[in-house]
């Protein structure tokens, strides 16, 4: 586990540390549970980094990592004449990916992240991660996007759907 996050470390501070003015992206983004991930957590927040590469004039490709915070929800189950509070712990994701970007206008693109989400809390493996999304750029530094998290775990997956902001250096 301490290879794996210090793998993922040197990805982080290898991205932010590449001398590119276009290509260099940081990015937040709150996003809702869906599916087996609605049993858990009640919302996630994330941070994105990513460093693209213009391979034409509307494709690019690079690399793109981050950290995502699943806050664990609190149920209260009830039966008998009796009521106990759950509690789900955090769960926390550091997303490690090949991402690419295709813009069908100077504003819009439509784009994916593939790669593998390393889970860093307790009894968290993670999983393969993708994270198709579409954006839309206000100027050349600030965009918004909306995405569809997906990450296989063992057994199930944990899916989101988010809105993020967007800065390009």
């Amino acid at each position: 586990m301490k290879k794996i996050l210090l793998i993922a470390a040197v990805a982080v501070f290898g991205l932010s540390n590449m001398n590119a003015q276009e290509g260099f992206k940081v990015g937040a983004n709150f996003a809702l549970p869906i599916g087996d991930a609605g049993d858990y957590s009640s919302f996630s927040v994330g941070l994105d980094v990513a460093y693209l590469v213009e391979v034409s004039e509307k494709f690019a490709v690079g690399g793109a990592a981050g950290f995502t915070n699943a806050f664990g929800k609190t149920e209260t189950l009830s039966g008998f004449g009796y009521s106990i509070d759950v509690e789900y712990d955090d769960i926390q994701f550091v997303p490690v990916a090949a991402a690419a970007r295709f813009n069908a206008t100077e504003a819009l693109y439509v784009g994916a992240d593939l790669g593998y989400a390393i889970g860093i809390d307790d009894g968290n493996d993670g999983g393969f991660y993708y994270r198709p999304r579409v954006g839309y750029s206000f100027t050349d530094m600030i965009g918004a996007n909306i995405s569809y998290t997906g990450i296989s775990l063992d057994g199930m997956e944990w899916s989101t759907i988010g809105l993020g902001v967007e800065f390009s250096f």
